[in-house]
């Protein structure tokens, strides 16, 4: 991936199906935020098939996972897990999610929202 340098495509491979079809705009601004928060992210979850078992179980046809413009990335920290949701609503990330192992983060074309797990 041109222009990604803390990432592989293969990191955020579907973890049931082995699909990727993430889209390279939103690595790029995940590597930013990367960059800027300036510690590793270990990806738990990017791309999903729509045939993803938690996928399917939604409305619609599935979430921003499987539109290729989110991932969760793991932490255990809370001062990491601010950094992060501080730097990436800054840098225009749209939906965040704050769980105790993860943070989701999006770039949904809708409004805006922040939730916790």
């Amino acid at each position: 991936m041109k222009d990604v340098k803390h990432f592989k495509l293969s990191e955020f491979d579907c973890m049931e199906t082995g699909e990727n079809e993430m889209d390279l705009e939103f690595i790029k601004g995940l590597d930013h935020l990367r960059l800027v928060c300036n510690f590793p992210f270990r990806i738990t979850s990017g791309f999903r098939s729509k045939n993803h078992s938690v996928e399917i179980k939604k409305p619609g046809g599935g979430g921003t996972h499987t539109q290729g413009i989110a991932a969760d990335i793991s932490i255990f920290d809370g001062e990491r897990r601010h950094t992060i949701v501080r730097h990436a609503l800054a840098l225009g990330f749209t939906g965040v999610g704050i769980a105790k192992t993860f943070v989701h983060l999006d770039m949904r074309k809708t409004t805006p929202v922040i939730w916790v797990y």
